[in-house]
């Protein structure tokens, strides 16, 4: 089938993470898969929740928000401090960046510290959940390495990376790293988290109202094991050049809003 965009069907969407975004924040990164771009911070905090001091809880906490800015859609998103509450959908996806960066970090090795993930959506066009995912696995690996170069860590407590991609059925067509236009009109679609090491974090795929095979299942399983492979190389060649002079970060930046 022709996609969208003309990828192939197992072809990832241009994707980079530019560093250094936020310079107040620990780490930063802007994460872009395609036209949905994520800026992905790492801020830490020198204490822990209360609830483990209450409880004698040992080591520290890693936690994440997420929010989409007003301007990120076609039409303008409300902020959800207008309504006073978190929308059930940002709450949501922020629960699911805390579990994917806690099942990368063991956290009995970052002390008595709390890691912030902020991710915060500029642009949208599918899969902002996956690419702040991935994007603050790297802004995260950024920011351990800091604290370890620094002397506050004796060893870097990242026990691998962790990184997100969608899935979905198109017309009988299994299809990787879906746009807004094919998640709209997917059969079904599936949001996979799993580490470096081929491990799965989480799984979440519905059909919509629509239904899938095992045969289809794995074959999107298959697809996404293929896309998370290919985005760990790019983050660790982020990772690697997070040093690089931000001459070139600002040359890289203005390249991506020139497309």
């Amino acid at each position: 089938m022709n996609r969208h965009d003309h990828r192939q069907a197992d072809e990832l969407r241009p994707i980079s993470f530019i560093p250094h975004i936020a310079p107040n924040a620990t780490a930063s990164v802007l994460a872009s898969f395609g036209n949905t771009r994520v800026i992905c911070a790492v801020t830490i905090e020198e204490d822990v929740p209360r609830w483990m001091k209450v409880q004698k809880v040992e080591g520290g906490w890693l936690s994440a928000e997420y929010s989409m800015l007003p301007y990120s859609t076609l039409d303008r998103k409300r902020r959800d401090i207008t309504s006073g509450k978190l929308d059930g959908r940002s709450s949501e996806i922020q629960r699911l960046i805390g579990r994917s960066l806690r099942a990368a970090v063991d956290l009995s090795k970052i002390g008595q510290r709390t890691v912030w993930i902020d991710c915060d959506v500029l642009q949208a066009d599918g899969g902002t959940r996956t690419a702040s995912i991935s994007g603050a696995s790297v802004a995260l690996a950024m920011a351990l390495n800091k604290l370890v170069a620094e002397g506050k860590l004796a060893e870097m407590p990242m026990k691998q990376l962790v990184a997100a991609i969608s899935v979905g059925m198109l017309e009988g067509t299994p299809l990787l790293d879906l746009c807004y236009v094919e998640d709209r009109d997917a059969d079904v679609d599936m949001n996979v988290v799993m580490t470096e090491g081929g491990q799965f974090v989480e799984v979440q795929g519905s059909g919509e109202e629509a239904v899938f095979t095992a045969d289809e299942m794995a074959a999107m399983l298959a697809l996404a094991g293929k896309g998370i492979r290919e985005l760990n190389a790019l983050q660790r060649e982020a990772i690697a050049a997070a040093d690089r002079p931000a001459a070139e970060d600002l040359s890289a930046l203005q390249a991506l809003f020139a497309r």
